[in-house]
């Protein structure tokens, strides 16, 4: 699969690819935390290299025969998406596995496996010669090439597309037939069923002659400089013009790769696989691992590798087939050397319709989820994330696949910050018959009480610069309109009166920032300035940080002092009642002596 994915997806020297399995494995043994897992190429990352090499050679007007150039354009790639991980790593930063959405990380993906399926379609009818003498066809978007494969359909070269579409069909078959015997034969996952197809299409392209009838062969397998093992520093300065092309794209490949690393790494961790292949009591670290796959995709970059990271479906075969300890990746890596070194020479009748056959193959799994996933969005409404994922989508296989990355990016960056900045604040009411249980009043205000001149605020999150921006505006709906869901232009709703007495519910306030101290504080003030009485009730204890910010920024003193800090709401409504009563008894001293 390695040499297939530089040579038709990477556009690369094929055992570049196979780089990918000698130097990563190896790496990834002495410094990983999961024991079982196998890094090595994947068709996403290895697609997106190909869409950096092809544009670098398009500005630099380069011939796609310049495969030198190609690779170290490839290393330059690996290089800074390594960087990228390790630097990561050293920050901390392993929670960012977590910042693309499944809505996106689906869209992306099977927009990639479309292109792949298109891709592999030109090679595979015979037409690559053909595509490259078509101005736009190789470099352009999928549609392109579909509007391309059907003007030239009649030029297919058909021992190419029977080897091709046959192999594909053999792989399709076997694959199923293994996932139906897998439950009651288990080693039924252990029969090479490509690697027959590859042994066999070699051996009988050889026998037959069929190179000599017009299929393309792989032919000679080498490294562009001559050297097995060419070391490459990327990152000088003569290849800085790569480096300013390849920024965004190094940066996906390195969250794409560290998000399917991760993904692998969990399911192996804790024994959570379908037939518990995983150690038990794994303790895993993202951090970890970020600087594991950063060092190893450096070193990857240097000899011109593919990037390479933690693959779900090679890590599941390794643990069940045995494989506890990372002495696994480090006999990959041994059997990889030697085949750079010594079995080169017998891919040379292997036929490229083949490679690509494989290819479409993995392409056709990366596509063959997102029915699931629509279904599923569609039966619980989830509309925006549909549309995300038509949109990554549509634009990938309209436009081309950066606009797809930076509108998904973009798209979901947008959707963690709307979703960081907006307060969560509520209104709450009495549940009738109780004594202290209150709930969200904007759920069913039907069946709440509301509490006659007073204002029951729940705040159920930290408060940080982040979601403090709006809040006064929110907690202004909430005293004119018992909602914040209310346009600011209607007419008020809730009498001045039943805001004379403001509880907050701080509960949920288990962090506090400068920022958000300083808006709580404008806001217990203008309540005090207009006369009301502010009450806090489930406050941290007196040794948190939250308590100790609500000191020194004065709301304490402001609210008038501890008493009015009590421990449930219904403890603050009868401070509120009994402020009110003397409140009354001392405007109007008749009342009380009466």
């Amino acid at each position: 699969m390695s040499l297939s994915y530089a040579s038709n997806l990477g556009h690369i020297p094929p055992i570049n690819g196979l780089y990918s399995f000698v130097f990563n494995p190896l790496i990834y043994a002495l410094l990983g935390s999961c024991p079982q897992m196998v890094v090595g190429p994947e068709a996403a990352g290895s697609l997106l290299v190909g869409e950096v090499v092809r544009s670098s050679i398009d500005k630099d007007h380069s011939s796609d025969a310049d495969q030198r150039m190609q690779a170290r354009i490839a290393g330059v790639v690996t290089g800074m998406a390594g960087a990228v991980i390790f630097v990561a790593g050293l920050t901390r930063l392993g929670f960012l596995d977590s910042v693309l959405s499944r809505p996106f990380l689906r869209g992306f993906i099977s927009a990639i496996g479309f292109v792949i399926l298109v891709n592999m379609l030109i090679p595979e009818l015979g037409l690559a010669e053909r595509a490259q003498e078509v101005d736009g066809v190789s470099h352009g978007s999928s549609v392109d090439k579909l509007m391309f494969l059907a003007r030239n359909l009649q030029y297919a070269h058909g021992l190419t597309c029977g080897i091709a579409f046959g192999s594909f069909a053999i792989i399709m078959i076997l694959r199923e037939v293994k996932r139906r015997l897998q439950p009651r034969y288990p080693s039924a996952a252990y029969v090479p069923d490509r690697f027959l197809v590859v042994v066999l299409s070699t051996i009988f392209t050889w026998r037959f002659g069929w190179d000599k009838k017009g299929l393309e062969i792989l032919g000679d397998v080498e490294s562009s400089t001559g050297s097995p093992f060419p070391f490459q520093w990327p990152l000088v300065p003569s290849h800085m013009r790569h480096v300013r092309e390849a920024m965004s794209t190094s940066f996906l490949i390195a969250l794409l790769g560290f998000f399917e690393s991760s993904v692998a790494a969990k399911s192996l961790g804790g024994g959570e696989g379908a037939h518990g292949e995983g150690i038990q009591g794994m303790s895993l670290s993202a951090n970890r691992e970020l600087v594991a796959l950063g060092v190893a995709n450096i070193v990857g970059g240097c000899f011109m590798a593919l990037p390479a990271f933690g693959g779900y479906g090679r890590s599941k075969v390794n643990a069940a087939t045995g494989g506890q300890t990372p002495m696994s990746s480090v006999f990959l890596a041994i059997i990889s050397i030697i085949c750079v070194l010594f079995l080169m020479p017998y891919f040379y009748y292997l036929p490229k319709s083949v490679l690509s056959s494989m290819i479409s193959v993995v392409a056709y799994s990366l596509v063959e989820e997102a029915p699931h996933d629509i279904k599923f969005f569609i039966h619980i409404r989830g509309w925006s994330e549909l549309t995300l994922m038509i949109l990554i989508f549509a634009s990938t296989i309209f436009y081309s696949l950066p606009l797809g990355i930076a509108l998904g990016a973009g798209l979901s960056v947008l959707a963690v910050i709307r979703h960081s900045t907006k307060p969560r604040i509520q209104i709450l009411g009495k549940v009738p018959g109780t004594e202290n249980q209150f709930e969200n009043a904007e759920d069913n205000p039907q069946r709440l009480e509301f509490i006659e001149g007073c204002l029951i605020v729940k705040i159920p999150e930290p408060l940080t610069f982040a979601n403090t921006g709006d809040l006064k505006n929110r907690l202004r709906r909430l005293e004119l309109y018992g909602t914040t869901t209310a346009h600011p232009a209607l007419p008020r709703v809730r009498p001045v009166e039943h805001n004379q007495n403001v509880i907050f519910d701080v509960h949920g306030v288990t962090g506090l920032d400068g920022s958000g101290t300083q808006v709580l504080t404008e806001i217990v003030e203008s309540y005090v300035a207009r006369g009301a009485r502010v009450f806090f009730c489930r406050v941290p204890n007196e040794r948190s940080s939250v308590y100790r910010l609500f000191e020194r920024s004065g709301i304490i003193e402001k609210c008038g002092g501890p008493k009015n800090f009590v421990k449930s709401v219904d403890e603050a409504l009868k401070m509120a009642e009994l402020e009110t009563l003397e409140d009354f008894y001392r405007d109007n001293p008749e009342e009380g002596g009466a």
